[in-house]
């Protein structure tokens, strides 16, 4: 996905005159400590000659002007995330070190052996202090960003993070009909129409890093909270779409109660809403910024996961579904592209009431939003919708992980609609005819048409698929 936008690369130029003066100074020091008057002088009661304190006075001049460079530079890097933050955060310290190496060295080579032994043991001390001190800020600021420094090495950003954006076009508006799908209406402006340019700016107290995406809700954002260093997705929706004031009111209302319940839910596999807000008339959510792999990657033929890993993938998102719903909270777009297997192994389910807080900002009757391929039947109708449409979903995206296709494939969203309302699943076997018959039998409950025909509870399907597996193994 292409970012709409970038964040302004730094000019530097600066260092050149920089540059030109260290190199200046680095040449004029020695030059002038040859002189015969310098040489024969001393400095107070010290005796260092002072050719010597000004070769010493040069050198210590220049490392701080490369000081200032690395502090400059320190400060123009950008804050992505990843290889500007690490460096923005190493660069000072590690200089800092360097010219505490140089002047050790250039003090023993110059001054030492012109001063008294008092001031000799003296001067060791205050170097070792120095040497350490730099050396404890170099390991500080390596050891706090350390994420940072594995996301250069990921190439800046993963594949997919809890922060992507949906690739996918939402669904249009549909219009209730007795099961049956109306043609698609226009989509309302408050999918198409994106916020302001945000990169440096601030949404409530997150810093905003850069642009990374773009979904149904509006551009999505890596954000930084300064107050713990902590790194989130932000993810931005418009709710000045009211007609009227008492519209727009109702509108905000709505987002922050299903904000609020969201935020409620605190489950390992489900992706953590830190905050939300609402700046200038842009909503903003601010969540758990994961790195991974989506699993709409292992769903095409050639690229699908071992069946049993694919099932127990779809049994620990079933069990938080499950959670969710005993929470009284409907994903609603429930998805691969909203499934992540993040670097370090775990299942995190992302976007949870994202679809019912978009909708909250739509001024029209009956809107609904998800992705058309994982609509329930009753949610593609626009009737609504309990737990049983997330079954619905999932057994899709479990029928996908299984056979590499998806059941319902329609040449527009019309025909598409039809198929999911009207029209049986193709049998799994289909594609898969080495399917263990109580997973296949798992797959086409998850898929009645009629919500009442389903699972009533996703710990149900969860536990019809854990015996699935058991009787395959046995």
């Amino acid at each position: 996905m292409q970012s709409r936008s970038s964040q302004p690369q730094p000019e530097w130029g600066w260092i050149t005159p920089y540059s030109a003066a260290i190199a200046g100074i680095l040449l004029t020091g020695p030059f002038l400590s040859t002189r015969p008057e310098l040489q024969g002088m001393a400095l107070g009661p010290t005796g260092l000659p002072a050719s010597v304190g000004l070769h010493a006075l040069t050198d210590l001049l220049s490392l701080g002007l490369a000081f200032l460079i690395a502090h400059r530079a320190a400060r123009q890097l950008p804050e992505d995330g990843a290889g500007g933050t690490f460096f923005r955060a190493i660069l000072r310290p590690v200089a800092a070190l360097a010219i505490c190496i140089l002047v050790g060295r250039r003090v023993g080579d110059l001054l030492l052996p012109h001063v008294p032994s008092y001031a000799q043991s003296y001067t060791r001390w205050v170097l070792v202090g120095g040497l350490t001190g730099t050396a404890l800020w170099v390991t500080v600021a390596w050891l706090r960003h350390t994420q940072a420094l594995g996301r250069l090495f990921d190439g800046a950003r993963s594949p997919d993070s809890a922060a992507s954006a949906d690739p996918e076009v939402p669904a249009s508006p549909v219009e209730e009909g007795a099961g049956q799908p109306a043609k698609p209406a226009a989509t309302s402006q408050a999918v198409t129409e994106w916020p302001e340019e945000m990169v440096g700016d601030t949404l409530g107290r997150y810093k905003v890093l850069k642009e990374i995406g773009q979904g149904s809700m509006g551009v999505v954002y890596l954000g930084k909270d300064p107050t713990i260093q902590r790194f989130v997705a932000i993810k931005t929706v418009p709710l000045d779409r009211g007609d009227d004031e008492g519209e727009a009111r109702a509108i905000k209302k709505r987002f922050f109660r299903e904000a609020e319940s969201t935020g409620r839910l605190s489950h390992p596999n489900i992706v953590t809403i830190y905050d939300a807000g609402e700046q200038d008339g842009l909503g903003f959510i601010a969540m758990e910024y994961l790195e991974g792999l989506t699993l709409k990657h292992v769903c095409q033929p050639g690229k699908l996961l071992p069946l049993s890993q694919a099932v127990n993938l779809v049994v620990t998102v079933a069990d938080a579904l499950d959670y969710a719903h005993r929470q009284g909270i409907v994903h609603r777009d429930i998805k691969p592209a909203n499934i992540m297997l993040t670097h370090d192994h775990r299942i995190k389910v992302t976007d949870f009431g994202i679809a019912k807080m978009a909708s909250a900002t739509k001024t029209h009757t009956n809107v609904i939003l998800g992705t058309p391929s994982y609509m329930s039947p009753e949610q593609a109708s626009g009737k609504t919708v309990d737990g049983r449409t997330d079954i619905f979903s999932l057994g899709i995206v479990l029928y996908e992980l299984a056979t590499g296709h998806r059941p319902f494939q329609g040449e527009d969203i019309v025909s598409l609609l039809f198929q999911i309302c009207k029209e049986p699943h193709p049998p799994v076997t289909t594609f898969r005819p080495d399917l263990p018959p109580g997973l296949v039998q798992a797959i086409d409950q998850a898929l009645k048409k009629e919500p009442a025909h389903r699972f009533a509870k996703a710990g149900d399907f969860s536990r019809a698929l854990r015996v699935s597996l058991q009787a395959a193994a046995a």
